[in-house]
């Protein structure tokens, strides 16, 4: 080969391996957000009680995951209701994991202890399990099924038609209880 074809073939393969590394790059940059229908990502967690859970620990159940905050509005809204979903399905199978993103140990505790909440609480304030499920925005939760897969997602308060509904809606729970 003469050495133009040697520089030609070098600078070809310089390109194509730019090309390539900058793909490699843009893909792996890019967030994974957690879609109805994925396999809900596994994480472990201490709860408030101290027992360090994960998602496996609920296999055969329902799991409620939902990310909130004490500073969120919607989220204060939605505590109580969330709290009497929990209550009512307790016996059934359903699990809610409510995890916060608060850095504040004192501002979560004061939340816990004025809404009395009926499920399982934790902090994660460094946000590490939020962002494996690619939660933008608060309140965010996950139903998951028994089988560890994303039956429904809400990003905000649970809703129909645009409107905001409580964890309570008869619907809802129906929707639930179906996936039992």
């Amino acid at each position: 080969m003469t050495h133009s074809k040697v520089d030609q073939t070098i600078k070809i393969g310089i390109g194509a391996l730019t090309a390539a590394l900058a793909f490699v790059i843009v893909y792996t940059m890019q967030d994974h957000i957690v879609q109805e229908g994925d396999r809900a990502p596994n994480f472990t967690i201490a709860t408030d009680s101290g027992k360090r859970i994960s998602p496996r620990d609920f296999g055969g159940k329902v799991l409620v995951v939902n990310f909130w905050a004490t500073w969120c509005a919607p989220c204060v809204e939605e505590a109580p209701s969330l709290s009497k979903f929990q209550k009512e399905l307790a016996n059934s199978g359903v699990v809610v994991l409510g995890v916060s993103v608060d850095r504040r140990a004192d501002l979560y505790e004061n939340f816990i202890k004025h809404f009395q909440l009926s499920f399982q609480t934790a902090r994660d304030p460094e946000e590490n399990i939020s962002a494996l499920y690619g939660t933008s925005r608060f309140p965010e939760s996950y139903i998951i099924d028994r089988n560890g897969k994303v039956a429904r997602k809400y990003a905000g308060l649970p809703e129909r038609n645009g409107q905001a509904i409580p964890w309570t809606d008869p619907e809802l729970m129906a929707y639930v209880k179906s996936l039992l």
